[in-house]
Protein backbone atom coordinates (compact mmCIF):
# COMPACT_ATOMS: atom_id res chain seq x y z
CA UNK A 1 0.00 0.00 0.00
CA UNK A 2 1.61 3.24 -1.09
CA UNK A 3 1.35 6.36 1.56
CA UNK A 4 0.64 10.05 1.00
CA UNK A 5 2.83 11.83 3.03
CA UNK A 6 1.42 14.13 5.80
CA UNK A 7 0.78 18.11 4.32
CA UNK A 8 1.55 16.57 0.85
CA UNK A 9 -0.64 18.14 -2.12
CA UNK A 10 -2.44 16.06 -4.36
CA UNK A 11 -3.52 17.22 -7.75
CA UNK A 12 -6.24 15.29 -9.11
CA UNK A 13 -7.07 16.61 -12.84
CA UNK A 14 -8.03 16.09 -16.10
CA UNK A 15 -8.47 18.47 -19.12
CA UNK A 16 -11.28 20.60 -17.67
CA UNK A 17 -10.62 20.41 -14.30
CA UNK A 18 -8.35 20.15 -11.17
CA UNK A 19 -8.62 19.80 -7.77
CA UNK A 20 -5.65 21.06 -5.47
CA UNK A 21 -5.92 18.49 -1.93
CA UNK A 22 -3.71 18.29 1.38
CA UNK A 23 -2.87 15.39 3.35
CA UNK A 24 -3.84 16.48 6.72
CA UNK A 25 -3.16 13.58 8.27
CA UNK A 26 0.60 12.32 9.18
CA UNK A 27 -0.53 8.63 10.27
CA UNK A 28 -0.95 5.44 7.55
CA UNK A 29 -4.67 6.61 6.39
CA UNK A 30 -5.04 9.91 4.62
CA UNK A 31 -7.44 12.54 5.46
CA UNK A 32 -7.59 14.89 1.76
CA UNK A 33 -9.24 18.44 2.21
CA UNK A 34 -9.85 20.66 -1.06
CA UNK A 35 -7.26 23.47 -0.94
CA UNK A 36 -8.61 24.86 -4.40
CA UNK A 37 -10.36 23.78 -7.22
CA UNK A 38 -10.09 25.19 -10.99
CA UNK A 39 -12.25 24.59 -13.51
CA UNK A 40 -11.35 25.57 -17.90
CA UNK A 41 -14.36 25.57 -20.23
CA UNK A 42 -13.31 23.30 -23.29
CA UNK A 43 -16.77 22.40 -25.19
CA UNK A 44 -16.52 19.68 -27.50
CA UNK A 45 -14.14 20.17 -30.57
CA UNK A 46 -17.30 20.59 -32.88
CA UNK A 47 -18.39 23.44 -31.25
CA UNK A 48 -15.08 25.09 -31.16
CA UNK A 49 -14.12 25.20 -34.37
CA UNK A 50 -16.09 26.93 -37.39
CA UNK A 51 -15.11 26.00 -40.65
CA UNK A 52 -15.15 22.83 -42.39
CA UNK A 53 -11.30 21.69 -43.16
CA UNK A 54 -9.63 23.45 -45.78
CA UNK A 55 -8.22 22.19 -48.93
CA UNK A 56 -4.72 22.86 -50.70
CA UNK A 57 -3.94 22.30 -54.10
CA UNK A 58 -1.79 19.49 -55.29
CA UNK A 59 0.60 19.17 -58.24
CA UNK A 60 -1.40 19.08 -61.42
CA UNK A 61 -4.21 20.91 -62.42
CA UNK A 62 -7.97 19.92 -60.41
CA UNK A 63 -6.08 18.42 -57.23
CA UNK A 64 -6.76 18.92 -54.49
CA UNK A 65 -6.23 17.50 -50.47
CA UNK A 66 -7.97 18.08 -47.53
CA UNK A 67 -5.64 19.44 -45.11
CA UNK A 68 -6.35 18.16 -41.04
CA UNK A 69 -8.82 19.83 -38.98
CA UNK A 70 -7.33 21.48 -36.38
CA UNK A 71 -8.27 19.80 -33.10
CA UNK A 72 -9.26 22.52 -30.75
CA UNK A 73 -10.20 20.27 -27.71
CA UNK A 74 -6.97 19.05 -27.71
CA UNK A 75 -5.38 22.27 -27.76
CA UNK A 76 -7.88 23.51 -24.84
CA UNK A 77 -6.82 20.45 -22.68
CA UNK A 78 -2.79 21.15 -23.61
CA UNK A 79 -3.31 24.72 -22.47
CA UNK A 80 -5.38 23.82 -19.56
CA UNK A 81 -2.13 21.65 -18.36
CA UNK A 82 0.01 24.71 -18.90
CA UNK A 83 -2.09 26.59 -16.68
CA UNK A 84 -2.07 23.99 -13.97
CA UNK A 85 1.95 23.74 -13.85
CA UNK A 86 1.98 27.21 -14.05
CA UNK A 87 -0.26 27.20 -10.62
CA UNK A 88 2.00 24.53 -8.99
CA UNK A 89 5.26 26.13 -9.71
CA UNK A 90 3.75 29.06 -8.24
CA UNK A 91 2.84 27.16 -4.98
CA UNK A 92 6.24 25.11 -4.67
CA UNK A 93 7.86 28.63 -5.16
CA UNK A 94 5.83 29.83 -2.13
CA UNK A 95 6.24 27.29 0.08
CA UNK A 96 2.88 25.86 -0.26
CA UNK A 97 4.04 22.34 -0.39
CA UNK A 98 7.09 20.17 -0.29
CA UNK A 99 5.46 16.94 -1.35
CA UNK A 100 3.13 16.44 -4.28
CA UNK A 101 1.18 13.56 -5.64
CA UNK A 102 -0.36 13.80 -9.24
CA UNK A 103 -3.63 11.79 -10.67
CA UNK A 104 -4.37 12.73 -14.07
CA UNK A 105 -5.56 10.46 -16.85
CA UNK A 106 -2.17 9.10 -19.55
CA UNK A 107 -2.73 11.65 -21.93
CA UNK A 108 -2.94 14.83 -19.68
CA UNK A 109 -0.20 13.55 -16.99
CA UNK A 110 1.70 13.47 -20.33
CA UNK A 111 1.13 17.05 -21.44
CA UNK A 112 1.75 18.41 -17.72
CA UNK A 113 4.72 16.47 -17.26
CA UNK A 114 6.37 18.50 -20.39
CA UNK A 115 5.11 22.01 -18.58
CA UNK A 116 6.35 21.37 -15.13
CA UNK A 117 9.20 23.39 -13.93
CA UNK A 118 11.80 21.52 -12.47
CA UNK A 119 11.29 22.60 -8.43
CA UNK A 120 7.30 20.97 -9.38
CA UNK A 121 9.02 17.92 -10.15
CA UNK A 122 11.62 17.66 -7.61
CA UNK A 123 8.90 17.61 -4.98
CA UNK A 124 6.46 14.95 -6.57
CA UNK A 125 6.37 11.68 -4.58
CA UNK A 126 4.44 9.41 -7.16
CA UNK A 127 1.89 9.73 -10.20
CA UNK A 128 -0.91 7.99 -10.96
CA UNK A 129 -2.26 7.73 -14.82
CA UNK A 130 -5.96 7.37 -14.19
CA UNK A 131 -8.58 9.73 -14.42
CA UNK A 132 -10.25 10.41 -10.86
CA UNK A 133 -11.46 14.00 -11.01
CA UNK A 134 -14.76 13.43 -10.91
CA UNK A 135 -14.84 11.08 -7.34
CA UNK A 136 -15.63 11.36 -4.40
CA UNK A 137 -12.67 12.20 -2.03
CA UNK A 138 -12.44 8.69 -0.28
CA UNK A 139 -12.09 7.04 -3.79
CA UNK A 140 -9.54 9.57 -4.54
CA UNK A 141 -7.85 8.51 -1.42
CA UNK A 142 -8.25 4.71 -2.06
CA UNK A 143 -7.34 4.58 -5.59
CA UNK A 144 -3.91 6.80 -4.63
CA UNK A 145 -3.33 4.37 -1.83
CA UNK A 146 -3.93 1.26 -3.73
CA UNK A 147 -0.71 -0.14 -4.67
CA UNK A 148 -0.39 -0.49 -8.62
Amino acid sequence: MRTIPADAWVMVGDGEKALFLKNGNDGGFPHLTVVREVEHENPPNREQGSDSPGRRHDNGPGHKSAVEETDWHRLEKERFAKEIAERLYKAAHRGEYDKLIIAAPPTVLGELRKSLHKEVEERIVFDVAKELTNRPIDEIEKALTKEH
